[in-house]
């Protein structure tokens, strides 16, 4: 028997969140920008040690923190799914857009304020997206990373949907984190230790 996991990628307009999920889902890149005009969800099916584990993937915005720095928000929250139910985080901001960064940021803090009082701590990971482009970030890695961890008590990763460079451990290192803390009555518990790349698969 497998679990299930509701995973949701948030972020401003236009870091990369859709190309990091189709990456991770597909292996293609899009070449041309085409904005996410309402949240999509994605449900793959991940085999792990022999198991089948069901994933929901949410890509869009619709819960942001207000008007996004580059837009308004990406569409209403989908019923029946809100920041609440998320058993998992990944914030994606631009390394070269400290608005997007900040974007994140009020994301996070949302995502503290509208968690039910004793309900488990769902687990954040910060994701700096298009390292390729890295001659042109506004501020070092190193101290983002400590501010994220230290300050936020996230988790901190950079990324390159382009070039496929580290998206399946950023899916890897969160999914993790979520085993980590996961309830212990909650089915994903059964997959501690079955992150292995050489048994991961999706199908």
């Amino acid at each position: 028997m497998g679990g299930s996991l509701r995973v949701a990628v948030l972020g401003a307009p236009g870091v990369g969140k859709t190309a990091i999920i189709r990456q991770f889902l597909f292996g293609d890149y899009p070449e041309c920008h085409r904005p996410t005009d309402r949240p999509h969800l994605y449900r793959p099916a991940v085999l792990l040690d022999g198991a089948v584990y069901d994933l929901s993937i949410r890509d869009g915005d619709g819960a942001g923190p207000g008007p996004s720095p580059n837009g308004p928000e990406e569409g209403p929250d989908p019923k029946g799914w809100s920041l609440q139910d998320t058993d998992a985080f990944v914030l994606v901001y631009d390394i070269c857009s400290p608005d997007s960064f900040d974007y994140v940021k009020a994301l996070r803090q949302r995502i503290a304020e509208t968690r039910p009082a004793g309900a488990p701590e769902a687990p954040i990971l910060v994701v700096g997206n298009k390292r390729d482009r890295q001659r042109l970030r506004f501020g070092p890695r190193r101290a983002l990373a400590t501010l994220v961890r230290r300050g936020w008590r996230c988790g901190y990763l950079e990324c390159s949907a382009k070039y496929n460079w580290h998206v399946l451990r950023l899916f890897r290192e969160l999914l993790r984190c979520a085993l980590v803390r996961a309830r212990p009555a909650h089915p994903a518990l059964r997959l501690q230790g079955a992150l292995h790349p050489a048994r991961c698969s999706l199908m």
